[in-house]
């Protein structure tokens, strides 16, 4: 009897797993360099430029981009990490009584150069989110409601970008309270975003300050 042959030792298999890889890395090196602002954009860019009709998975762009990160940033990208998440918990308290939560690439530990610090809070209340803000010193360069649909209806969450004088671009997300334990499955990952409370972020940046959290 004839054994199964394995996809990739099989010529064509490992011919077709090459071609994801190298449309994953191409797609991730669109992102970093800000070529692509979304991955569906960068993959669908990275198989025209590559004459392939292939897409690799989110997952498979973003292993790619922190690889990339890792190889253009050095030792440098270790500082940067745990200086954004620092960044990051001096935001939340300014606003903990919104319930901060830490999330993306900064919790992640994935953030490069260009990342920007992405945050929820939880409120009805705008304007004294705002007032917040500024009796923090924060400089709020844009503020906009976005609509997004889940589940079969549409939300829409006010977000508010802030610019550090010196560090990256902080955008904050508000949410209704009734979302603080929502769950939410990453389009990029697959897994729960659970994020980072504020006592969860300063015990990590006591304990392991670069820790990552990606699905094994």
């Amino acid at each position: 009897m004839l054994k199964a042959i394995p996809l990739l030792s099989n010529p064509k298999g490992r011919l077709l797993e090459a071609t994801r890889k190298k449309v994953a890395r191409e797609a991730a090196t669109l992102l970093y360099n800000g070529l692509a602002q979304e991955y569906k954009q960068a993959k669908e860019k990275a198989a025209k430029n590559l004459g392939v009709r292939i897409i690799p998975s989110n997952l498979e762009v973003a292993v790619e981009l922190d690889k990339i990160a890792d190889e253009i940033e050095g030792p440098s990208r270790k500082e940067l990490i745990a200086k954004l998440r620092k960044l990051a918990l001096q935001t939340m308290t300014a606003l903990s009584e919104f319930s901060p939560k830490l999330i993306g690439s900064v919790w992640r530990g994935t953030c490069y150069k260009g990342s920007d610090i992405d945050i929820l809070i939880f409120s009805t209340d705008a304007e004294t989110v705002l007032k917040k803000l500024k009796a923090g010193g924060f400089n709020i360069t844009k503020t906009e409601w976005r609509k997004k649909a889940e589940k079969g209806s549409v939300k829409s969450y006010l977000h508010i970008y802030l610019r550090p004088p010196a560090g990256n671009e902080v955008e904050v997300v508000m949410r209704s309270p009734d979302d603080l334990h929502a769950q939410e499955k990453c389009d990029i990952y697959g897994d729960t975003v659970t994020g980072l409370s504020i006592s969860q972020l300063q015990e990590l940046l006591e304990k392991d300050p670069l820790q990552k959290f990606m699905p094994k």
